[in-house]
């Protein structure tokens, strides 16, 4: 989406056509985020069950597609193809076993896609 958004940015599209509603529900978590929640995982878990890592909360496509168009500074239009599937409606990790161990992430949604996209 990154790159989408950073392609019609740079050839002054007017808008950019993502696919399905944007109604889905995902859940993101920055790389710094994966390999602290990893770490901590490794020192403070010895259970047999998996455990998750994850944000905690989820988004709807649409909120970021809006979010990556502000960081990219896109301004064009956001079109939805409903024509083209969604997928699940809802992809949100229970990590619940790794917060009561006292690990939680601490790169939220925008910042971690500004300094995704800064870097790229």
């Amino acid at each position: 989406m990154l790159r989408n958004f950073h392609e019609a940015k740079e050839s002054a599209a007017k808008a950019v056509v993502l696919w399905g509603s944007g109604k889905v529900k995902r859940e993101f978590l920055h790389s710094n985020d994966a390999a602290s929640g990893m770490i901590f995982a490794m020192e403070n878990y010895n259970g047999d069950s998996p455990l998750n890592i994850g944000y905690g909360q989820d988004v709807s496509i649409a909120e970021l597609a809006d979010t990556v168009s502000r960081v990219v500074g896109f301004d064009g239009n956001i079109e939805w193809d409903p024509s083209m599937p969604d997928g699940v409606p809802r992809k949100l990790l229970d990590s619940s076993r790794i917060n009561s161990l006292g690990w939680s992430p601490t790169v939220e949604l925008e910042p971690g896609l500004n300094e995704t996209y800064a870097s790229g």
